[in-house]
């Protein structure tokens, strides 16, 4: 009796022992996002505006958090089993060195909106030239690449390399969206040339969807960046006219689209051949999806309606949803075509 006593004890602990290998191995993969969700809710409570719906006089925002959190999710759950936590031991330096920089991030925050920081940022990029509007948008810039850095750095000591592999699209994501920030504050008004090329060719598209729905449309593309005017020819008061420049013409959802697109084209078994061509079927239609979200905002505009708001929040939806639904599609696709052949 003792013997089976000893039997189902030994029995139970190794999987009491199990159950909190488990349930602890499940909390460590979180981890890395926990230390960011953190301060993206200190931010939302300082400026909730900067995470909802309203105009806020500028297209930069802390909406890209969001989708941050949506593509660390679809990591974690495609690298699972990939994903394995070094071992090390408890007291250690390396723990006292993951807790450090698990709170670094919050740290950052305090720091930068409590403690002066954010100003500090503003003050330093007016001295280096940069225009007091966009100066007053670089601590955004630089929580976005501070945040990407320290994730990363998370994510590494957790996993070494294999995690830097396997969370290389959701890091990417923050460092593309600040870097993207940085130029426009950097370059701002369509000066950064390079990626100006797609404007025109956008503006001249959305034009032309504008006059085949029957506005009136004058195009002015002498300057760098191209202005777009349209007009109700059946209430000449009812217009809107604006000038277009890189943030508007695609480029932003082009960077996004591609940041998912290869999470997805990374881990599925679609042949080396098929895997360009399903890439550039989806750039093409980010890109005309954009140009109907600029059409969009003008006829919203043009009839007096919030353009504001749907420049700022619902427009970019229009892209969201499209690079969400994409891959299901070539899943989908790729499902009924194997019907088909059979």
């Amino acid at each position: 009796m003792s013997a089976i006593l000893q039997t189902m004890k030994h029995k139970t602990s190794v999987f009491t022992r199990m159950i909190q290998e488990n349930v602890f191995h499940i909390m460590a993969k979180f981890l890395p996002v926990i230390a960011l969700i953190i301060p993206f809710l200190i931010l939302y409570s300082l400026y909730p505006n900067t995470f909802e719906p309203v105009w806020t006089g500028t297209w930069k925002n802390r909406l890209g958090y969001v989708f941050f959190l949506w593509l660390f999710s679809m990591e974690t759950i495609i690298n699972w089993e990939e994903l394995r936590i070094e071992k090390h031991k408890i007291l250690s330096a390396k723990t006292a060195v993951i807790i450090t920089v698990f709170f670094l991030p919050t740290i950052f925050v305090i720091f930068t909106n409590y403690l002066g920081l954010k100003q500090i940022i503003i003050d330093l990029s007016t001295q280096f030239n940069i225009r007091p509007d966009w100066a007053a948008l670089m601590p955004l810039t630089i929580e976005y690449l501070v945040f990407a850095f320290l994730f990363a750095m998370i994510v590494f000591l957790e996993y070494g390399s294999r995690g830097i592999k396997g969370y290389s699209v959701s890091t990417f994501f923050l460092v593309i969206i600040g870097a993207i920030y940085a130029i426009d504050n950097i370059y701002p008004l369509g000066e950064f040339a390079p990626f100006q090329i797609l404007v025109t060719p956008t503006a001249t598209f959305a034009a032309n969807i504008l006059s085949l729905m029957g506005y009136q449309t004058r195009l002015d593309t002498k300057t760098i960046v191209p202005y777009l005017f349209a007009q109700n020819p059946k209430n000449p008061r009812e217009y809107f006219g604006a000038y277009i420049d890189w943030p508007c013409s695609g480029v932003e959802s082009l960077l996004i689209y591609t940041v998912t697109i290869l999470l997805f084209l990374k881990k599925s078994d679609l042949s080396l051949k098929a895997k360009p061509i399903y890439f550039l079927i989806g750039a093409v239609v980010t890109y005309f999806i954009n140009i109907l979200r600029i059409v969009t905002l003008y006829t919203i505009a043009i009839h007096n309606g919030n353009w504001g708001v749907f420049h700022d929040f619902y427009g970019p939806f229009y892209s969201i949803i499209w690079i969400i639904s994409y891959p299901l599609i070539i899943i989908g696709s790729q499902v009924l075509w194997d019907k088909l052949r059979r």
